[in-house]
């Protein structure tokens, strides 16, 4: 299959943006966030834009290979929840670091977390790899998940 470079780029570039803004907005709550009692298992703060990047680009390739695959009925309602989900990884950070809204935050991770299942389970009717790239970052919601129900129970 010959690159379609320039939806590449963008699908590359419309996640990280997504993340980009988000992080940018939530900037100040990361002070405080970092005041709060910690679960177990809590990674350093370093992890996490390094863990979000890499996850960005492979939900990015992912869109990638479903949007240049063959056009069906499928296809189109993959990309609908695809963008609804980065709708939603936009919205949480905002929910938990900008406005300490952890129990929300928590209830809205799990909606998060239900649409990228099912947006895996649609980008792997199109492309088996495509929805096999977004298996790290279902991994990394379930994480977050401890994590977000953990600070809020400590908090």
């Amino acid at each position: 299959m010959k690159i379609q470079w320039k939806k590449l780029i963008f699908a590359l570039l419309l996640p990280l943006a997504v993340g980009g803004l988000s992080a940018f907005l939530t900037r100040d709550g990361m002070e405080a966030f970092s005041q709060l009692n910690q679960p177990p298992l809590s990674p350093p703060a370093w992890l996490f834009p390094v863990a979000w990047t890499i996850l960005y680009l492979l939900m990015g390739y992912a869109s990638y290979r479903v949007w240049t695959s063959a056009p069906s009925p499928i296809r189109r309602t993959a990309i609908r929840v695809y963008l609804l989900q980065l709708v939603f990884n936009f919205v949480w950070p905002i929910l938990f670091f900008e406005y300490g809204k952890l129990w929300i935050a928590l209830f809205w991770l799990i909606a998060l977390w239900a649409l990228v299942a099912s947006t895996l389970i649609r980008f792997r009717q199109v492309d088996r790899t495509a929805g096999n790239l977004l298996i790290p970052y279902l991994i990394w919601l379930t994480f977050a998940l401890y994590l977000n129900a953990g600070v809020a129970y400590l908090n």
